[in-house]
């Protein structure tokens, strides 16, 4: 960090009075009170010249709160979960500081006014039932002007442009990183035995022999020979759940079926169907719409998940890189 004489000093003296005065009156959680209590003077961090307070804080992360809530297991937890996020929070809205810096370097770099207005007018609709007496009051009830607020919008903007074109940078992965990616990483492309699995269940009735049922099995056989689709049959014949989707199960790995049915499910090629299988329960009939053996996938089935995996951790590590820049290059105080 690089301090640069008094200005920020000043600034800060400056904004102290503002903050307080300016304090949104919201009821907080005990893990944002803990936010005035470390931070007396109601400021955060001073980013370059501006003042990042308790306020701007507890606005991104209170939306967060009940969700956090949920995830807790206990008091402890979820104080360390908030505070957590509290650190995320204020380095996010530091980086964001220097991100709109960074964006006004090139003095030929502006936002069209008509964009800002837009964005006004379209969160005056979504968030305020288009009643903007009721937008006002939520400008007073900050401390803000329509000014500061439009400011705020028009960094919004430039806050996603530049990181998009940060992500963008990174969009080209060669087919040699793929192609190193998949080779060094081929456990993860392992695939279990699968079946796409449809399932006719005769449900034994009272004092019904496997015979009976074996009988009944053998129709739905002859039929199945004849022609007729296995999933016609499944709504005909079948006490299955599934009988209004012909029977339809979806794929299903072999850890998921029970090992009763798998001998029986896994000889099964695509296309073919099974003779009944007699259970204590009744008699089953199965057919694979389709297969998958087990084994690891070929590249080219993979290769789209690899370059988006491959893009995403490039844009990752680029955008980190240039936050690394920024950071070292800027006036940032924390208190």
């Amino acid at each position: 960090m690089i301090y640069r004489g008094l200005r920020p000093v000043l600034v800060a003296l400056s904004a102290i009075a503002a903050v307080l005065s300016a304090r949104a009156q919201q009821p907080a959680t005990p893990a944002q009170d803990n936010l005035n209590l470390r931070y007396a003077n109601g400021i955060v961090a001073i980013a370059e010249d501006k003042v990042i307070t308790v306020d701007d804080v507890r606005r991104e992360v209170s939306p967060l709160i009940p969700e956090i809530q949920r995830q807790s297991r206990s008091e402890k937890e979820f104080n360390e979960k908030v505070e957590a996020l509290q650190e995320d929070v204020v380095q996010s809205l530091i980086d964001r500081v220097l991100i709109v810096k960074d964006f006004y370097k090139d003095e030929k770099r502006r936002v069209p006014a008509s964009y800002v207005d837009n964005a006004v007018a379209e969160t005056i609709i979504t968030q305020f039932d288009g009643d903007r007496s009721k937008f006002l009051a939520y400008l007073r009830s900050r401390g803000i002007s329509q000014k500061d607020y439009r400011r705020e919008q028009e960094e919004d903007m430039i806050y996603g442009y530049m990181k998009g074109q940060q992500a963008k940078s990174s969009s080209t992965v060669s087919p040699v990183k793929i192609e190193a990616f998949y080779a060094e990483n081929k456990d993860r492309f392992y695939q279990e035995d699968s079946v796409h699995l449809r399932l006719i269940q005769i449900s034994r009735g009272e004092g019904e022999t496997d015979d009976t049922l074996k009988a009944k099995a053998d129709t739905i056989l002859t039929q199945l020979k004849a022609g007729t689709e296995f999933g016609n049959l499944a709504r005909q014949y079948s006490n299955d759940s599934r009988k209004g989707k012909g029977g339809d199960w979806g794929w299903q790995r072999r850890s998921d079926l029970r090992k009763e049915f798998t001998d029986a499910i896994f000889a099964l090629e695509k296309g073919q169907y099974s003779q009944a299988l007699i259970m204590p329960e009744g008699a089953f009939m199965f057919y694979a719409e389709d297969r998958k053996h087990a084994g690891v996938l070929p590249l080219d089935e993979v290769r789209p998940d690899i370059e988006r995996t491959l893009i995403q951790q490039g844009s990752r590590q680029a955008t980190e890189r240039w936050l690394e820049k920024l950071r070292r290059n800027a006036y940032v105080k924390h208190f």
